[in-house]
């Protein structure tokens, strides 16, 4: 059994925060004067965290700012610690620079922030800008339309050299602020993430011991769950790359070559530089690079190629049909082996915090190995649940697979799916079977990168991961 997790408390210095009470949070667009610069809040309505308030994003004290050991070359973040154990309800702010402002100061201003608070955020890479404001959508209020319509006025456009010889939608191309100090001319348009999604498993793991191998041109690591490979949306800093460079004292974080699931774990290639990333996509592309996954599932699956075609559209959940349907993805995978399993125990499910979905408890499992022939987002996870052996502790999928067991005719692209009689209709049904989806899974789920490998320039690489967590029990037996 792994020695027992260290809290985040204990791995991180405790800063002192300074409360500070922040801007209302809506529910909906806000309507402003024409001289307000704030043009939208998304969010949901704030829940009462059980949490200490010290756990919450604060902005530190000056005096509490904390100095990166000399030891480590690639400095370390941590103003926004210590990390929450669960993350504040989405909140995304839309504003307006009306004059010339400093991205910091001016975020801090209109929004109520702290000026640290503020300028943590852009470290985190949660605050966007443009040039020029988007269109905005349909729900907006009138308010927003009419500062839209006044910053975005040809006659203003003209007078503005930093968008001379762009196209409008060129100069509505969105990019990171990076620096709290950068200079925002009037009429820049700014999105700013003002709680990022956070990965608290970051701070729980010794990465040394998850590297699998070093070379010249990268680094292999064993991903553990519930972490990212390069970041979210709104975090950059929390992410395997970022902390893995950190662990082996690199002057600049690793580069991200390919992804695989938070909730999964296994194998991933990190890049040392530009070069080696190009190369490494390049061999994606052309198909040089294997992957073999072990997927725990509910129920056997037979060996051979299974093969599905995804919906071209890039959010969750992915579905997948087996009919051919003009413009869906090729999804293939090729089920290289399924062995019987135990169940993993209770005690292992805990200390995972492996999440049930409400999928009772069997004898056992089925272990499948799989070779990825095509690489989707969520393929081998949609693929195997469509099929009725969706993977455990998958809560998006499970609850699906669980919902199409009791009513076959739910899923409007499965074997026994009804006929409609209009498009409404049909419609209708899709997102039925959208709503019969469960969230993405928060912790682990059955999922390993077990294995990659690839050719180049002579060269046979070829690396494992190690033992995959629902098998740790019987390790722990073994030694003992």
């Amino acid at each position: 059994m792994p020695k027992p997790v260290a809290s985040v408390a204990s791995l991180l210095p405790q800063l002192w925060h300074r409360p500070f009470r922040r801007a209302p949070i809506l529910s909906h667009a806000r309507g402003l004067s024409s001289s307000s610069s704030i043009l939208t809040a998304h969010s949901a309505p704030r829940r009462r965290s059980v949490l200490p308030r010290s756990t919450h994003l604060a902005a530190a004290s000056t005096a509490a700012a904390v100095v990166a050991p000399a030891s480590t070359p690639y400095p370390v973040y941590d103003r926004l610690l210590p990390c929450p154990l669960q993350d504040d309800p989405p909140r995304i702010e839309h504003l307006v620079a009306r004059e010339d402002e400093v991205a910091a100061d001016f975020i801090s201003r209109s929004l109520g922030l702290p000026p640290l608070y503020a300028a943590d955020l852009i470290k985190f890479g949660a605050v966007y800008y443009a040039l020029v404001a988007p269109q905005p959508p349909p729900y907006a209020s009138p308010e927003h339309f009419k500062i839209f319509r006044e910053v975005t006025e040809p006659s203003i456009l003209r007078r503005r050299a930093s968008i001379k010889g762009k196209t409008v939608r060129e100069a509505q191309k969105t990019f990171r602020v990076t620096d709290p100090d950068q200079r925002l001319e009037a009429g820049t348009y700014l999105r700013v993430h003002v709680h990022p999604k956070r990965f608290p498993r970051c701070y729980e793991i010794d990465w040394k011991s998850r590297v699998i191998a070093v070379a010249d041109e990268y680094v292999v690591l064993d991903k553990p769950a519930a972490t990212s490979v390069g970041g979210a949306t709104d975090n950059i800093e929390e992410s395997c790359a970022v902390f893995t460079s950190r662990a082996l004292g690199m002057e600049t974080p690793l580069l991200t070559t390919h992804q695989i699931d938070n909730c999964s774990e296994g194998c991933v290639v990190l890049s040392k530089t530009k070069e080696f990333c190009s190369v490494f996509h390049g061999l994606i592309r052309e198909k040089q690079v294997k992957k073999l996954y072990l997927a725990l599932t509910t129920a056997p699956v037979s060996t051979g190629t299974i093969t599905h075609y995804m919906r071209p559209v890039n959010r969750a959940p992915r579905l997948v049909s087996e009919d051919c349907i003009e413009r869906w993805h090729l999804c293939q995978m090729e089920v290289l082996d399924c062995r019987k399993v135990p169940w993993p125990s209770s005690s292992i499910r805990k200390i995972h915090n492996v999440n049930g979905c409400g999928w009772p408890q069997q004898e056992a499992a089925y272990e499948c190995k799989i070779n990825l022939l095509t690489g989707k987002t969520h393929q081998i996870r949609a693929q195997l649940a469509a099929i009725g052996a969706p993977i455990i502790g998958d809560s998006a999928y499970m609850t699906a697979a669980m919902a199409a067991m009791a009513n076959p005719n739910i899923n409007p692209f499965g074997r026994e799916k009804l006929s409609y009689n209009s498009e409404e209709e049909k419609e209708a049904a899709i997102e039925a079977w959208i709503a019969s989806h469960g969230k993405e899974p928060k912790s682990v789920i059955g999922l390993q990168a077990s294995e990659i490998s690839w050719d180049h320039e002579c060269k046979h690489h070829s690396y494992k991961a190690g033992v995959p967590w629902w098998r740790q029990d019987s390790v722990e037996s073994d030694l003992v």
